[in-house]
């Protein structure tokens, strides 16, 4: 199977392999009996008979005795208890491929075509083989590559450009200006483009700000469901190719996030910040305005990054630090309540020593 950026897929479709063909197909090792029939996949705990499995995560070895899976992918140290298997070194992405194997290309429940209650402005341009979903509206002077498909509620305002295989789920917004690379994916509810948080304080009144700049995002992009991009105050916000966002985030104005980089659930990114390629940033992680953060550098879910952070590194904790000093401070902050009452019986006993050394002073006086 080919390592490029899969394809996007659906549901479930109907398929039977062999358990030979799918550790031909993975480059695993086959063991046990390679014409065993495979008809599904799902999770150790959740799998039926006719299905397989994985085991990547050593917290689930448990349910090796207790699945109902026919089959397991595993790493060649795992015992299986004679279950057939497919053992090869990464599990997880072996998994991953055999999912695919078994899951309809989203593309096939998206025929080209315009729906009659799609709006598409006369001088924009559409590529061939596009769908356009009911309630679609495209804006004036746009430019939307081959093969996107634009489900139904899609709103693209004026002069933007999507590249190639583009898809967007329902009720996505992408204001003006903004330009979508190749075979980027923006699920449902999300907002590129919005305007950045830009007030002046004028006497008693906040003055709003021209947002004029606007949102520039890479190649094979994933942006998930309500997440919104702030377009730059002037120049351009920009996610690096290959990234892939979370639900529920919010990118401020002018941001530049490198390629390749991961953002979980609920982070927000303060305006001006520059993230280098391949950093990962955990779950409600706040990061504050105008900071770098090195190439390759972890952030901990719900850090508090106040300054830039060097590559490399992992920070965690409010305010972030190197996370292993970050560990300490926490298991000295579990360790607060009873060091406090401690210290108090230590005063008080100080304080009784010095009471009876003062009427020692005064007896021997």
């Amino acid at each position: 199977m080919k390592d490029t950026c899969p394809e996007p897929m659906g549901a479930a479709a109907a398929a039977e392999f062999s358990l030979g063909k799918l550790a031909e197909l993975v480059g695993g090792r086959c063991e046990g009996d390679a014409r065993l029939p495979i008809t599904g996949v799902a999770g150790i705990r959740e799998a039926e008979p006719g299905q397989i499995s994985f085991l990547a995560n050593s917290r689930y070895a448990s349910y090796l005795a207790k699945t109902r899976a026919s089959a397991l992918i595993v790493d060649p140290a795992v015992e299986v208890s004679g279950l057939p298997a497919i053992r090869v070194p990464d599990p997880y992405l072996a998994f991953l491929k055999v999912v695919r194997l078994f899951a309809t290309p989203l593309r096939e429940g998206y025929p080209p075509g315009k729906s009659p209650l799609a709006v598409v402005s006369p001088d924009s341009e559409l590529g061939a083989d596009c769908h356009l979903g009911d309630f679609v509206y495209v804006g004036r002077a746009c430019h939307i590559g081959k093969q996107v498909i634009l489900m139904p509620g899609v709103v693209i305002l004026d002069q933007v450009t999507l590249g190639d295989g583009c898809i967007l789920f329902p009720n996505v917004v992408i204001r003006e200006n903004c330009r979508l690379g190749d075979r980027v994916i923006v699920h449902a509810g999300a907002v590129i483009g919005s305007d950045g948080f830009g007030y002046a304080h004028w006497g008693e009144e906040h003055w709003k700000i021209p947002q004029i700049g606007r949102v520039e995002i890479g190649d094979d992009v994933e942006i998930g469901a309500n997440t919104t991009i702030d377009r730059a105050t002037t120049g351009v916000t920009r996610i690096g190719r290959g990234c892939k966002i979370d639900n529920l985030v919010q990118i401020a104005h002018n941001v530049e996030i490198g390629a390749n980089s991961i953002l979980v659930a609920q982070v927000g990114v303060s305006g001006s910040t520059r993230t280098e390629a391949g950093v990962m940033i955990g779950g409600q992680a706040g990061i504050a305005g105008h900071i770098e953060i090195g190439a390759g550098a972890t952030i901990g879910a719900q850090a508090g990054v106040t300054k830039s952070v060097p590559a490399g590194t992992c920070v965690s904790g409010y305010p972030a630090r190197p996370h292993e000093e970050a560990m300490r401070w926490q298991a000295a902050a579990v360790r607060l309540p009873e060091m406090v009452k401690r210290l108090k019986a230590l005063e008080r006993e100080l304080a009784r020593l010095k009471e009876k050394l003062a009427l020692q002073e005064e007896e021997s006086a």
